[in-house]
Parts: structure tokens; C-alpha cells; sequence
């Protein structure tokens, strides 16, 4: 096994790397709060652990075991698996890939980070990407695919989704992508994030710099309240903000501070700057 930092070479091998588990602190506060300036952040979790594969193939397949391990010990240990969906398209190919795994899907509840608040059937809606790709072909009961109602706008589907997640605990695990801006779900630069202490589960956004501009987002502290956190991350236009995040710069990404630290899987070419490879090991 390749150590922590080194790239795993491969088509549809990947390297297995160590994912760490930790409790969470207590339940945020439930409600819709009015989108503004971002709030400071709380005391310092684990540091982010960076996983370099070689290219988006590997790091799909590691995506895959990742899950899949995950769901085995949370199902071994508690009889269910609570996950929490990304978009973009880096998860759909993984999303495609689950089709075929050997699972008690009857065990599967499904959340998602974030939603556009298109109409039900839009193919920009990331859980009609999500039942395309993968949900519409596996036997996961329909009531626990929890999508997020988008349609019926920003301040109700928020107000409405705060209401699904009041029961739910931790997640077992939370998928999470990274823009070229540092924005990770549906928190943006420069807006409301809800990192701070007593932050609500939900937040409904009206002004997204990318369209459409009304969303609904898990706020940063509901997403960092699981088991276990991991970044997907690929693409050559994601240079800037892995620099930006490696570098100690307020993104959102680093908004999502889980007490044990989240994981971050990305392709080794992401972690090469000027022409010069950066330490993988740790984060600045």
C-alpha cells in the first residue's frame, strides 16, 4: 500500500487510504436565517488529509471503495447509512459506478448537500442527476431518498428540508465537491456560510454567483455534523482554489470542519505548482 500523499497509479486500481472518524459537536439550531455577511469561524478542527491519485479514473474507483467501505462498517455497526449526495460531474461517474456494487441497498438513506431550485425534473437538479445515474437503477427504498423540494423555492424547500434532517444525527458520510471559487454544496465566497456555533442546518441563498442564483444548502456546520467528510476533487481548473486551501485562505471549502478532519481526494496534478510539486502530507 502506498503511504499517505503518494499518487496511486492505475486505471481501475486506486490506492486504499485511511479515513479517519470522530464525534461531532451538538446540533445546530434549525430555521432559515437571513443570507448575510459570513460568520467568524469556531476553534481549529484536524487538519485536512490529502489523497493524490493519478487521474480522474483513479480517483472515481477510490471514490467507489471509499463509499462502499464506509457503508459496510456504518450498516456492520448500526443497521443503516446515512450519506449525503454532492453534484458535479466527478460524482456522477462515481454515482454510475454504484449501479453494479454488491450492497444492502435497503439500508441507504440519501441526503443531498445542495440543490437548485429548478423544477423537479430539470436535468441541472442534482437529485434528477443523482436518480439518473444511479438511484433509478438500485433497490433503495423511495422513502429514503430524501431530495431537497428546490421547486417549491429557496425559503420553503430550506424551511422544509430543516424539518427531514431534525431526526437525523450524524451522517455516516458526507461527498463533497470544490469549485474554481473555493465554494463547496451551495456556499459561495463572500456569503453566508454557517460555520459558526448554533448555525442552522439549512440555508436558503438567493444571490449564487453561478445560476441559477436561489439554492438551498446543508450550511457548513450541518455537513461537517458526521462521521466522516470527503472531497472529491478534479479537473485542471481546480488549481487555484486547492492552492487557495492548501495556503490557509478563508474558501469555503475549509468552512467544513468536522472535529476529526475531512479528507480530500484529488488527482496528483492539482498538487503540482510553477512546476513544483507541494507537500502532500498535512495541510498549511
Amino acid at each position: 500500500m502506498k503511504t499517505e500523499g503518494e499518487a496511486c497509479s492505475g486505471r481501475e486500481s486506486s490506492c486504499a487510504f485511511k479515513l479517519q472518524w470522530g464525534g461531532i459537536g451538538p446540533l445546530p439550531v434549525h430555521g432559515v436565517p437571513a443570507v448575510g455577511s459570513r460568520a467568524m469561524h469556531s476553534a481549529a478542527p484536524a487538519q485536512p488529509r490529502w489523497h493524490a491519485v493519478a487521474d480522474e479514473r483513479a480517483l472515481q474507483q477510490a471514490a467507489l471503495e471509499a463509499i462502499l467501505t464506509s457503508a459496510a462498517q456504518a450498516i456492520a455497526a448500526r443497521g443503516r447509512f446515512h450519506i449525503v449526495l454532492a453534484g458535479g460531474n466527478t460524482p456522477r461517474a462515481v454515482y454510475q459506478r454504484l449501479r453494479t456494487a454488491s450492497t444492502d441497498w435497503s439500508a441507504w438513506h440519501i441526503y443531498f448537500g445542495d440543490e437548485r431550485c429548478l423544477p423537479a425534473d430539470d436535468p441541472e437538479r442534482n437529485s434528477r442527476m443523482a436518480a439518473d445515474a444511479w438511484l433509478d437503477q438500485v433497490s433503495i427504498p423511495t422513502a429514503q431518498v430524501h431530495a431537497i423540494a428546490g421547486e417549491s423555492g429557496a425559503v420553503q424547500a430550506a424551511r422544509s428540508y430543516a424539518e427531514v434532517l431534525h431526526d437525523v444525527g450524524e451522517f455516516d458520510l458526507v461527498l463533497l465537491g470544490l469549485g474554481e471559487d473555493g465554494h463547496t454544496a451551495s456556499l459561495f465566497p463572500g456569503r453566508e456560510w454557517g460555520s459558526a456555533s448554533g448555525s442552522p442546518d439549512t440555508l436558503a441563498v438567493f444571490d449564487a454567483p453561478k445560476p441559477p442564483p436561489r439554492r438551498v444548502s446543508l450550511s457548513a456546520a450541518r455537513l461537517a455534523r458526521a462521521r466522516q467528510v470527503l472531497f472529491l476533487v478534479g479537473g485542471d481548473a481546480k488549481h487555484r482554489a486547492v492552492a487557495d486551501w492548501r495556503a490557509g485562505k478563508d474558501i469555503p471549502a475549509r468552512a467544513v470542519r468536522p472535529a476529526a478532519g475531512v479528507d480530500v481526494l484529488l488527482e496528483s496534478g492539482l498538487l503540482v505548482s510553477g512546476g513544483r510539486r507541494l507537500n502532500v502530507v498535512g495541510s498549511s
